[in-house]
């Protein structure tokens, strides 16, 4: 299916968006007068080849049966093509593009992604969109609530990827170990400074440990909104000077005197777990009631955000714009979008990852599948999310640490 290329403003978006469930999946296509069945009629037969980070069991077997459930309901076949890595990703499409390949002609049709790879895909031409905002079931995300499900890094996702979960910066520890948790980076410190060598974070570039480092930036840096912006050259060092002396103050009394990182948030969780360190460090919310649930940490293990708000984003999914199953990835993507699939996942029994939508507006059906009071080891009192810095302050970052801390 070709579709030709068509402008409009985000406000005929949003009316679009508003329509009926037979509302259209693509600018183009509302001015065809395509409607919601005829895409899952497309649809019906194709194979869509979802290039997914496999680095999670749980996560593999959910992406199992939605495959399932996809292929029952819709006669669309999921294949997860497992990667470690989203930028191969980025990197392959790129190569097609330059390769001269067009739509339909693509070796992937939906891709999981945010950060830096989706600013990446996006500024070079390399997406299929817009088309998140008039799927049908987009019309229960929570972007008043959630606003990073329409800023991704900073970067206004402009209906050109669909959110699919959403991840804040959270700290968890054994209650009868740490009674009185820290609320900020500061009061961080002066926990390290009383009890040293029992707290780290993981090395950057591990996601985890990265963003530890840009959540003591915000915290630091004199004005945080000059963070939305790609940092200027001439800028980066006077900015980032607060985060260096801070970070400068905090390491002596780290684990290993801070000349040694663990290598992933799960090292931490173990060393939280046999009670080397005080406290582990997650992006999901959820991280320690799978874990208790699953019996590797006691029930009286708590999850917490400082107190005047933690990094948070939200996950997302995008269709490369030489898709062979353009159609068939947004059914995908819908279906992704239903309350039936973020109850599911949200399940800390079944991956724990939380849910996109606004689960007070859902009809009472659908608001049930969701429980109603937080399991064990999750977090009470969620804290304000603080958007991330712009993508592209990730490499620079992570490089002038490495320079300092890395040897």
């Amino acid at each position: 299916m070709k579709f030709e290329k068509h402008t409009l403003s985000r406000r005929e978006w949003l009316v679009l968006a508003g329509a009926s469930a037979g509302s259209s999946l693509h600018p183009a296509l509302a001015q065809s007068g395509t409607t919601w069945s005829e895409v899952e009629k497309t649809a019906r037969g194709q194979t869509v080849y979802f290039n997914a980070w496999a680095g999670s069991e749980r996560t593999n077997a959910y992406l199992q049966w939605v495959g399932a459930q996809v292929q029952a309901a819709y006669g669309v076949k999921l294949e997860h093509v497992k990667i470690t890595d989203t930028a191969d990703v980025v990197k392959r499409v790129r190569a097609e593009k330059a390769a001269g390949r067009s739509a339909g002609e693509g070796t992937a049709d939906l891709v999981w992604i945010n950060g830096e790879n989706f600013a990446a895909m996006k500024r070079d031409g390399l997406l299929f969109g817009p088309f998140a905002e008039s799927l049908p079931n987009f019309r229960h995300v929570d972007t008043t609530g959630k606003p990073t499900t329409l800023n991704d890094f900073s970067v206004p996702t402009e209906g050109m990827e669909s959110p699919w979960g959403m991840a804040q910066f959270t700290l968890y520890a054994d209650s009868r170990r740490l009674p009185n948790p820290p609320q900020s980076m500061a009061e961080l410190l002066a926990l390290a400074r009383s009890q040293p060598g029992r707290i780290s974070y993981p090395r950057p570039p591990d996601f985890t440990g990265t963003t530890f480092v840009k959540q003591a930036l915000i915290e630091t840096v004199g004005d945080a909104s000059v963070l939305g912006q790609p940092p200027v050259e001439a800028d980066f060092a006077r900015v980032t000077t607060p985060l260096w002396a801070f970070l400068d103050d905090l390491h002596p009394y780290l684990w290993r005197t801070g000349r040694q990182f663990p290598q992933n948030p799960a090292a931490i969780r173990q060393m939280m777990a046999d009670g080397e360190l005080l406290l582990g460090l997650t992006f999901n919310p959820n991280e320690a009631a799978n874990e208790i649930a699953a019996r590797r940490l006691p029930e009286t293990v708590m999850s917490w955000q400082f107190a005047k708000g933690t990094i948070g984003n939200t996950h997302f999914v995008a269709i490369p714009y030489n898709a062979r199953a353009a159609a068939g990835a947004q059914v995908v993507a819908n279906f992704l979008l239903s309350a039936q699939a973020q109850a599911r996942k949200a399940d800390i029994a079944v991956w724990g990852d939380p849910t996109v939508l606004d689960v007070a507006r859902l009809p009472a059906a659908e608001r049930a599948r969701f429980p109603s009071q937080p399991l064990p080891g999750q977090v009470r009192n969620s804290a304000p999310t603080l958007p991330e810095p712009h993508a592209a302050w990730v490499d620079p970052l992570e490089r002038e640490w490495t320079r300092r801390y890395g040897g």
